[in-house]
């Protein structure tokens, strides 16, 4: 038996996607492009990919056609998963990559002056917004309460205040450098998003609800490992108290004996070690002190 995972076939989201999926010892027998193949298998692991276009992994996973799929929020919520009245699909987990937020921007010399804190989503009324999301920000100005004429562009969003298409945008923002380059200034976050690993609501075998809980454990041991780092210090015996509390994130740490008066510490710390933490574990008395990533960690 094999389950069927549904994937952007190429492009930013495809690679991370794929990323994730090596270091969870799932790799493609056809290599990650699939040589223009739609379809490819794993080489390790009882998983079939489906390569298609990101607008059309919901309907196959909603329809049953893919027990699993990886897409960004914005393309569930533009094709009304989630949305009250819509269709549905579990959303499993939230990856952590492929991070981006829809934002509504205007010329910049309408905000000059202007913190975005202080600006008031009542100028947009009346307003031409151009956006390749158009069902997201209908249901959005009615939540709102506005009155706006939606422009509907598919690409190059940017340009439409400056063509005189529109009077806004509504676009997917995550450096911000394209709507600088226009001219263009965000003024509301509308929603954040990344990629989300989803299930079909269809019944499935056991057997294959086994394979998706295998496959759920490998990515919970990859994201946990992204978000935890090994270290390895050397400290006073009577410091140890201390660096408990410089480190709330310790989990377990063995303690080893190096002559009465000195220890050396290992532990897994479930968040980021900045220079500033390694600072003060150095005023304790910590010394020697390395920090490691982890590639898996499995509770």
């Amino acid at each position: 038996m094999t389950i069927r995972l549904s994937l952007q076939k190429s492009g930013r989201l495809s690679r991370l996607s794929y990323d994730l999926l090596t270091k969870c010892g799932v790799s493609a027998s056809d290599g990650p492009e699939g040589d223009g193949r739609l379809i490819g298998s794993a080489i390790d692991f009882p998983l079939e990919f489906l390569r298609v276009r990101d607008d059309d992994i919901p309907e196959y996973v909603h329809d049953g056609v893919s027990t699993l799929g990886i897409v960004g929020e914005n393309v569930l919520w533009e094709r009304g998963f989630g949305r009250e009245g819509g269709p549905e699909v579990k959303v499993l987990r939230k990856l952590g990559f492929a991070r981006c937020r829809l934002a509504i921007a205007l010329p910049k010399e309408e905000l000059q002056g202007q913190a975005k804190a202080v600006w008031r989503l009542e100028a947009l009324n009346g307003k031409r917004i151009a956006t390749t999301y158009p069902e997201v920000l209908r249901d959005f100005a009615k939540r709102k309460e506005l009155d706006i004429e939606i422009v509907y562009i598919r690409g190059a969003v940017e340009i439409a205040p400056g063509l005189g298409v529109a009077d806004a945008v509504c676009d997917l923002v995550s450096t911000g450098s394209t709507l600088k380059a226009n001219g263009l200034a965000e003024a509301y976050t509308v929603f954040e998003s990344e990629a989300v690993l989803i299930q079909t609501e269809k019944p499935v075998a056991s057997t294959d609800e086994e394979l998706v809980n295998r496959l759920l454990q490998r990515i919970d041991g990859v994201q946990r490992a992204n978000r935890s780092r090994y270290i390895m210090m050397n400290a006073p015996s009577e410091a140890v108290e201390e660096i408990r509390a410089i480190l709330p994130g310790l989990q377990g740490p063995t303690i080893i004996p190096i002559d009465p008066s000195n220890v050396a510490i290992h532990a897994v710390a479930s968040e980021d070690v900045f220079w500033e933490t390694i600072e003060r574990l150095k005023s304790v008395g910590a010394n020697s002190i390395l920090v490691s990533p982890i590639e898996k960690l499995i509770a």
